[in-house]
């Protein structure tokens, strides 16, 4: 019998996310590479976090127009729900494979869900690239790259420990030996009903 999650390892995730990374085309395109399953939400959080990423650099510019800026920040805030929205239907298409186990008396709860492992993982591999972009800069110091080289080998670190983590959490689930839930973010200043300043500009 196949294992319920021997196709999303920790491997495969940052194998997959690393093949993305400094894809332009991929990063604009509106047709996935995964058109259903769990590694089609694995990608929108990808693709988000990775548009996520490109808008923060831009709205730290001084140089431009207050509207640009809030332009970006419109978009930082569009797509940090969409990542978010992608993490928990990660975790709810994980789950449903293996909603037949039940949990042992004694198993752990995890208190973070697969799906935010996940899109730790995704942005660990966006910091790790960039790191190393910047490391390899002509126009940086000596004092600079030693720093970067050094960042960049903790972040590799921190991502080769998290990798593990994710896989044990789901072997461990998928035995009834560890479970998690489904934390819903309930982003409230995104809904008009919720938010103050845009419920009454709506009346």
């Amino acid at each position: 019998m196949t294992a319920p999650f021997a196709d999303v390892t920790g491997a495969l995730v940052c194998e997959f996310h690393d093949a993305r990374i400094g894809d332009a085309e991929w990063a604009a395109s509106p047709v996935p590479l995964h058109r259903a399953g769990v590694w089609h939400w694995i990608e929108a959080n990808h693709r988000f976090n990775t548009l996520l990423w490109h808008e923060e650099d831009l709205a730290r510019r001084m140089d431009v127009a207050d509207a640009e800026i809030a332009a970006n920040k419109r978009a930082i805030d569009r797509y940090n729900q969409q990542r978010n929205d992608a993490v928990e239907r990660i975790d709810e298409v994980l789950l449903a494979r293996i909603e037949h186990v039940a949990p042992q008396p004694n198993a752990w709860h995890n208190a973070e869900t697969a799906g935010a492992m996940i899109d730790r993982l995704s942005i660990l591999a966006l910091k790790t690239f960039h790191m190393a972009q910047a490391a390899s800069r002509s126009d940086a110091t000596d004092t600079q790259r030693t720093s970067w080289h050094a960042r960049h080998a903790q972040l590799t670190v921190q991502r080769r420990d998290l990798a593990g983590c994710l896989d044990t959490l789901l072997s461990e689930a998928a035995a009834g030996r560890a479970y998690w839930r489904i934390y819903r973010q309930f982003k409230m200043y995104n809904d008009a009903a919720l938010n103050p300043y845009l419920r009454e500009r709506a009346r």
